[in-house]
């Protein structure tokens, strides 16, 4: 049975490199519900479970964007005041700054602390395997099956026609420039970029296209997270947060 529901998908990866061992989590929040209470409220327990479970003293943060951030970043500025704790966060977005600042915390950049211990953003889809499309909420057996908004890639502004027509030759579907609501003219990344939508007609295997989508010319990065997480969070609508953890194959 597939549950709907806000979640907080904990992604956390082990990376050795260069003989130095570095352990990297990355907390992904999605978002989907019936009701604004209902979301708001699931939203905030899948937050909440990511923060109070993985967030520990001396951590260096990453913090995304997004409506579920905002709770997950006033836990854990809760969490810094009640218990004294040395954290210190850095920003993907100029969202996340600002978050960062309001809530008092203690604000920095990748120069002065490239390795990140848990980093928290958006997921709109998890599956069985626990790969994601970034940015809605949906619990799934297979990435595609239920999330139809598609798969955002971020594209250098002159390379997004090029960009859509590949996609649609090599994988199907349609790609879509995203428009800004509140006014005219695409919606610009704070690299300066634009996001295609892709809306995939079928479900495909997300490994081999995320590899093929990133080796066309002009595209910057994707919205799959694949075979990165290891535990999600999702906080559903009843009040309960149930976990997935990693299939060990």
């Amino acid at each position: 049975m597939r549950n709907r529901g806000e979640c907080a998908a904990l992604l956390c990866r082990r990376l050795v490199a260069e003989g130095t061992r570095h352990v990297h989590e990355r907390a992904q929040l999605c978002s989907s519900s019936k009701s604004n209470t209902m979301t708001e409220e699931a939203k905030k327990l899948a937050a909440w479970a990511a923060v109070n479970n993985h967030v520990q003293n001396n951590q260096v943060l990453g913090i995304g964007s997004g409506s579920t951030i905002v709770h997950a970043v006033q836990k854990l500025a809760e969490r810094v005041k009640q218990e004294n704790l040395n954290i210190v966060c850095i920003p993907s977005s100029f969202q996340a700054r600002q978050l960062i600042l309001q809530n008092g915390l203690t604000l920095s950049d990748l120069d002065r602390h490239p390795e990140l211990n848990v980093a928290i953003d958006g997921a709109d889809e998890v599956d069985l395997d626990l790969n994601l499309i970034k940015g809605g909420g949906k619990k799934s057996e297979s990435l595609g099956e239920q999330w139809k908004k598609g798969i955002p890639i971020e594209v250098i502004p002159m390379a997004y026609i090029p960009v859509s027509r590949a996609l649609a030759k090599r994988f199907g579907g349609v790609a879509e420039l995203r428009m800004a609501v509140n006014k005219a003219g695409p919606v610009v990344t704070d690299n300066g970029n634009f996001i295609l939508d892709w809306k995939f007609d079928k479900v495909h295997n997300w490994r081999e296209a995320n590899v093929a989508i990133k080796m066309i010319p002009g595209v910057v990065e994707t919205g799959l997270f694949i075979d990165m997480a290891e535990r999600v969070y999702f906080g559903m609508e009843d009040g309960s947060v149930s976990v997935r953890e990693k299939p060990v194959h």
